[in-house]
């Protein structure tokens, strides 16, 4: 079987050009500046962009029994118009209980949305990015 080429790779485009240009809430401008620090100082990475709206800090080589592999940001978010999909759950069920107390938010097959930062608890949130860097970290150790 022939190996799929990701479609969600780094791009050189710059991550405050990008929310600049493509986020017209002022709200979700403010609460994208938040994360890039918040998970800048979580991850030890500096923000890139992944993609065509995807924000990436740092990034792990995994590969399935398949054959189909890539590289993906250890967490990260995107600014979409309806709300901001946060990627910083491993969404394994021995993690399920890191999302109690979270606060407002809708679960998607591997993300987490949200509507505003002020919709969740701030601990809670560095808990579950801190959890799944550790996770992916001691899984790939390729960072």
């Amino acid at each position: 079987m022939a190996k799929t080429q990701n479609k969600t790779t780094q791009t050189p485009t710059n991550v405050f050009d990008f929310i600049n240009q493509s986020v017209d809430n002022e709200q979700k401008k403010q609460d994208s500046y938040d994360l890039i620090e918040l998970m800048e100082n979580l991850s030890g990475f500096k923000a890139r962009m992944w993609g065509s709206g995807i924000i990436g800090f740092g990034s792990y080589h995994y590969e399935y029994d398949s054959g189909h592999g890539g590289d993906a940001p250890l967490v990260g978010f995107s600014p979409r118009k309806a709300a901001i999909s946060l990627y910083v759950f491993t969404g394994l069920e021995e993690h399920q209980h890191l999302l109690e107390g979270l606060g407002r938010f809708k679960m998607g097959k591997a993300c987490i949305y949200v509507k505003k930062l002020a919709d969740i608890d701030k601990e809670k949130l560095i808990a579950l990015i801190q959890s799944t860097i550790d996770f992916l970290t001691t899984k790939y150790g390729n960072l």
